[in-house]
């Protein structure tokens, strides 16, 4: 009777040995394939990391020199334009989307406008319009809203009232970007009704 137990408790081990011994070669397989395909993908080689260091440094040198010593705190530079007689700089320009709508000072009349500004400075005038255009609308609105009846009758209404936008939208790329950029500013639509 003990030599039956004691054959029936190796029978019920040797699936479970066989079980582990699977598993065990499953992953051995596994690890075998995934440094093999390393191995083949050139993982284990040595890199001259030394040399791409060393040109990264120089990357970085000649890109702190051209900027000054902090890229982020340069201010834009105008961009020229080609010509052979004379130095002069491009006229870059952007349209606010939507219209300024705001009422006159002391009467019923109400004017509307679209506007668009002009640098000769690089991209990042326009950027930096496009992230505060809710404050560059909002001093616009306030230069308009100040106007009256008889600023209209003035022959220089319009460009008095560019310049004033102008000055006002550039205080305030001062305040939150440390640099205006704003050339001109001009109407592509004009209503006063």
């Amino acid at each position: 009777m003990a030599d039956e137990e004691i054959e029936v408790e190796g029978k019920k081990k040797s699936p479970l040995i066989k079980i582990i011994v699977i598993a065990l070669v499953a992953i051995l397989l596994l690890v075998g394939t995934v440094v093999g395909t390393l191995f083949v993908t050139g993982f284990f080689d040595k890199k001259d990391t030394i040399a791409a260091e060393e040109a990264l440094k120089n990357l970085e040198s000649s890109a702190a020199n051209k900027a000054g010593a902090n890229p982020a705190d340069a201010a834009p530079q105008k961009v020229a334009k080609e010509s052979p007689e004379l130095k002069r700089f491009e006229n870059s320009y952007m349209e606010l989307e939507k219209p300024l709508v705001s009422n006159l000072t002391n009467t019923r009349k109400v004017i509307q406008l679209n506007l668009a500004i002009m640098t000769h400075y690089d991209e990042r005038v326009f950027k930096n319009a496009k992230k505060h255009e809710f404050a560059l609308r909002s001093v616009a609105l306030d230069v308009m809203r100040q106007m009256t009846e008889a600023d209209l009758a003035k022959p220089e209404f319009r460009k008095d009232l560019a310049a004033k936008i102008r000055e006002e939208m550039n205080a305030v790329l001062q305040k939150y970007e440390d640099f205006g950029g704003i050339e001109e500013v001009y109407f592509t639509s004009f209503v006063v009704q």
